[in-house]
């Protein structure tokens, strides 16, 4: 049964390719001959296409779960005696399921494009739909004839290796997926872009069918950063969240230039400018995606994020040379054809507070991009691979990104064309003050390094604006309402959804950069060599070591200490950091203690242990701030929804 299941599968996506074939050719017949057959024979194709990648996914989940053992890919990364749950995500464990699950993404989002009406679909959605098909091509083509996730083994194993204990966490069950949905969402812009580009429609209604999409791709990517944060803050037992790994940077990349894109679409769809900047921008984004899955799955840079090495590696590369050639290519052909409607009037204004905010995340991404493959650069030119470590990357992007968050303060305010003196003065004396006067109560609390309290100036600086926007807008609206103050504030959001959900996104960022900032300039940290019923203090806890213990499992071993914490203000808890040894061979699994308050968390690790003693290494943070990077998180969430979420009015308007 299995075997046929298998075989199916790898049926289902020789289809795929198959299907996406005829898609290209059913969409681009059916517009040049002006048969509308041909089209309806191309949505067909898409929801086709659908069906036949679930069925191969389907298939795949099924010999997982049931550990059928004759085929690689179930052998490579589960076992009998994994939890049902971590069979189901042993999915994207590895690369051929990773490729598998991005194809049927892809396929659901084209299904969903091919079916979509807004105006002028019936001239975009035939050149669309054959870009989406191209990229389908590919990936299908990979599965079919370089890494089939259905290989069947010579001989059939009794058992299979088991799942990398690091990836046996809930938090990786949200992770790769929000990140896939990032990275594949951002497909159906760039198609409509190079649609634009070859129908010469350089207006804004590509931006206007697309901004959903954009903003829901820029939503999944932002989670998939932080979700992919909070792993390795809890999983990795180093403390930390983002270290610039090579696949960290390689989602990062994308997001500048996304980011970029979200606040350059607004100046297009409003003055007509910047269509060069987004075609540029929405074309880097969609190779920088490409570009992460190449880094994963290429080897060529070590990384805790990335899968095994093989042959997929140099054909994603040649593909993104591919794609890049046609879109420059596309884009040179046609850049006369992509002049704004008008110019920037003055250097103060909200146009070019938006070129501005452009500049800096392009120059953040290219400063990124160029520490990441900085290796690889020395490999070639000197043969040894210098690796480019977090000193760089702070020293250099860091100042970008404190200029970037003080602009976030700065666009909003701004007027479009031209702002006056008096604006200017109104708009941005609070929050200047505001600023000034935090940023001196810490520089006498003894904050003295330069960046953190320029990072903790700026976002101040931005909670004051917005503070000031929202409380104008209720202001004027219970002048004109005699609404109480909650009433306006939640109707003015529900008349302005996409303004007021972008502050609070903005909002959210800055947030996130608080608990950034704070844990990574104020961590405390201590290693101690203890006996049992030693006793350190750290910060305002008393650190107690009560004993370390042993534990044979099925399949693994767990050693574990016990440490009494106990707070200057009379708090009281128990902090137990593990570690695992697995009899596969498999690398000893650190499991981090953590207790989480809104101000810091207590963070423990069990480093190591003296053999018969009884003696443990223990190691201690105190990291203030971090969980307002996951509050952050979930605030982005709310003002992202709200920023898109349908309003009938302006529909029918």
């Amino acid at each position: 049964m299995g075997v046929i299941i298998g075989q199916t599968g790898q049926y289902a996506i020789w289809a795929s390719l198959l299907l996406a074939l005829l898609g290209i050719v059913f969409y681009l017949v059916g517009y040049y001959k002006r048969k509308k057959t041909f089209i309806k024979c191309g949505q067909w194709t898409a929801i086709g296409l659908l069906l036949s990648t679930s069925l191969a996914v389907a298939a795949l989940q099924y010999l997982l779960v049931t550990s059928d053992f004759r085929f690689r890919y179930v052998v490579l990364y589960t076992s009998s005696d994994l939890d049902p749950f971590y069979k189901v995500t042993a999915l994207w464990a590895g690369n051929a399921g990773s490729l598998l699950l991005w194809l049927w993404v892809l396929s659901v989002f084209a299904a969903l494009v091919a079916l979509s009406r807004h105006k002028d679909y019936d001239i975009f959605l035939p050149h669309v739909m054959p870009v989406m098909f191209t990229v389908i091509l590919f990936f299908s083509g990979v599965l079919t004839l370089v890494d089939p996730p259905f290989q069947i083994l010579d001989v059939p194993r009794e058992e299979g290796n088991g799942l990398n204990p690091l990836l046996q966490n809930p938090g990786m069950a949200l992770h790769p997926i929000t990140l896939y949905f990032g990275y594949i969402g951002f497909t159906v812009p760039f198609a409509y872009a190079i649609a634009a580009l070859w129908l010469k429609k350089t207006d804004a209604i590509w931006l206007y069918v697309t901004r959903r999409w954009t903003v829901l791709s820029w939503l999944f990517l932002s989670l998939g950063i932080l979700y992919g944060g909070k792993w390795g803050y809890e999983e990795l037992g180093f403390g930390g969240y983002w270290v610039w790994d090579p696949v960290e940077n390689a989602s990062f990349m994308p997001w500048l230039t996304a980011t970029a894109f979200l606040h350059s679409a607004i100046v297009q769809e409003r003055k007509g400018m910047l269509k060069r900047w987004n075609m540029i921008l929405i074309i880097l984004t969609f190779l920088l995606t490409i570009f992460g899955t190449f880094l994963t799955r290429s080897g060529v840079l070590w990384s805790v994020h990335a899968f095994a090495t093989g042959p997929v590696g140099p054909i994603l590369l040649g593909f993104i040379g591919v794609m890049l050639t046609l879109s420059l290519a596309l884009l040179i052909w046609r850049w006369s054809d992509l002049h704004g409607e008008k110019a920037i009037e003055s250097v103060v204004s909200k146009e070019s507070s938006f070129m501005l905010n452009n500049l800096l995340f392009v120059g953040a991404m290219f400063t990124v991009f160029w520490g990441t493959i900085f290796p690889l650069v020395s490999e070639t030119v000197t043969g040894d691979k210098l690796m480019v470590g977090p000193p760089f990357f702070n020293s250099v992007y860091l100042p970008i990104a404190i200029a970037t968050i003080f602009l976030m303060g700065i666009g909003p305010l701004l007027a479009w064309g031209k702002a006056s003196a008096e604006s200017l003065k109104h708009n941005f004396m609070m929050p200047v003050i505001l600023a000034s006067g935090f940023g001196g109560m810490l520089f006498v609390l003894g904050v003295r390094e330069w960046l953190p309290l320029l990072s903790f100036m700026s976002a101040v600086f931005v909670i004051g604006t917005l503070v000031l926007e929202f409380s104008r807008g209720v202001y004027a609206r219970q002048k004109m309402t005699k609404e109480s103050w909650p009433v306006a504030f939640l109707r003015m959001i529900g008349r302005h959804r996409r303004r007021y959900g972008g502050y609070i996104v903005h909002l959210a960022i800055v947030i996130i950069v608080i608990g950034i900032t704070a844990s990574s300039a104020f961590e405390v940290e201590t290693q101690r060599s203890l006996e049992p019923g030693q006793s350190f203090v750290i910060e305002q806890y008393k650190v107690t070591y009560m004993g370390l213990w042993e534990q044979e499992k099925e399949g693994y071993s767990r050693t574990f200490v016990d440490l009494k914490v106990e707070s200057s203000t009379g708090e009281r808890f128990v902090l137990r950091p593990e570690r695992f040894f697995y009899e596969t061979g498999d690398n000893p699994k650190t499991a981090v203690s953590i207790k989480s308050s809104w101000t810091h968390d207590v963070f423990a690790t069990f480093v190591g242990w003296v053999e018969g003693t009884g003696q443990a290494v223990i190691e201690m943070k105190v990291i203030p701030f971090v969980s307002w990077i996951w509050f952050g998180g979930y605030l982005l969430i709310i003002g992202t929804l709200i920023a898109v979420w349908p309003d009938k009015r302006r529909e029918v308007a």
